[in-house]
């Protein structure tokens, strides 16, 4: 079968948990205050899931959004790819208990755990797929229970987290209002891995029964080295992408960053020297939701109708491990 001539994004969608917790209710529990916690990371407000939303629930009810606007069924659906690092069990995958929910249990599916940037580790992944099996239809869905990975004592992460899904349909072009993808490039640096650790309940720090769980079970960063990083590494990664296709920051329409904090996001715009206008920011509603954080964002820009048709919109992102990355979309 001939290799396509064009890999698309066909539909996408998103979905959060109902329940809110807002700066002001966190006040009443952690040692801290919505105007420290608005000025310092543009975050409002994030959604948290109950027990009964785990990580695959999530992920379904994007996927099944993201499959409605790509006009497609989840019977056509052939690959499974699920980017998080809160599944709902070590086994099954998370990405086999989403094919349970969507009716669909036959078929390649896996988890990819690239922490925040999952979703695009998920694309690159996808984009593969196709090239190989031009009659593929992959679903790529970044979905995180963050808060159930939360120290709750700590206030540095604590404030900083919420729970959501995003998913996107990964097929051959043309897709009619989708977009194409036209480049990725992804990049890490293991040497950085400690800045931003989950250690416990891992094989190399396991947990027996009776154990207490430790403060390793829970997210654990250096907050200002990962600043550093994250801006870097953003940077140039756009600029390396940008680059490879003899595109300048004046040819890109929008740019989607992740949503971690709005002083990385800011400071990302100033390298780049792009127009803060033509950046689409919602952190202040879902907080830093990991490997969902991407696809949530791209899925809310494009029901608001803020990509016009022709739009050149760039995905980028970084993550533990350390690791980071971005894509070009033509719309």
């Amino acid at each position: 079968m001939a290799t396509p001539t064009s890999i698309c994004i066909a539909g996408t969608g998103l979905h959060v948990p109902e329940r809110i917790l807002t700066n002001v209710d966190l006040e009443r529990f952690v040692d801290t205050s919505d105007e420290w916690i608005t000025s310092r990371t543009g975050i409002k407000q994030r959604h948290i899931s109950s027990a009964q939303e785990p990580c695959s629930l999530l992920g379904a009810e994007a996927a099944k959004r993201a499959l409605a606007d790509a006009g497609m069924s989840p019977e056509q659906v052939t690959h499974v790819l699920m980017a998080t690092f809160t599944p709902d069990t070590f086994i099954p995958s998370a990405s086999y208990s989403l094919r349970s929910r969507l009716g669909i249990p036959r078929g390649m599916a896996m988890d990819i755990s690239a922490a925040c940037t999952g979703f695009l580790f998920g694309l690159e992944t996808a984009r593969a797929l196709v090239t190989v099996h031009p009659e593929a239809v992959v679903l790529v869905v970044g979905s995180e229970v963050v808060t159930s990975r939360i120290n709750w004592e700590d206030r540095g992460t604590c404030v900083l987290f919420g729970d959501g899904a995003g998913a996107a349909v990964i097929a051959s072009g043309p897709a009619p209002g989708g977009a194409t993808i036209v480049d990725v490039i992804l990049d890490g640096d293991s040497s950085l891995g400690e800045l931003l650790t989950v250690r416990g309940g891992g094989s190399a720090a396991p947990l027996c029964p009776g154990d207490r769980i430790g403060d390793d079970f829970f997210v654990q960063m250096q907050g200002r080295e990962i600043f550093k990083h994250a801006v870097r590494s953003m940077n140039t990664v756009v600029r390396k992408l940008l680059d490879r296709q003899n595109l300048s920051v004046a040819d890109i329409d929008m740019i989607i960053p992740h949503q971690a904090n709005i002083r990385i996001i800011e400071s990302l715009i100033k390298k780049l020297e792009f127009s803060e206008e033509k950046v689409y920011i919602n952190i202040a509603s879902y907080g830093n939701t990991s490997a969902a954080s991407i696809p949530i964002a791209l899925a809310e820009a494009r029901e608001k109708s803020l990509i016009p048709e022709g739009s050149k919109v760039i995905l980028t992102s970084f993550g533990g491990g350390l690791n980071w990355g971005a894509a070009l979309l033509q719309f």
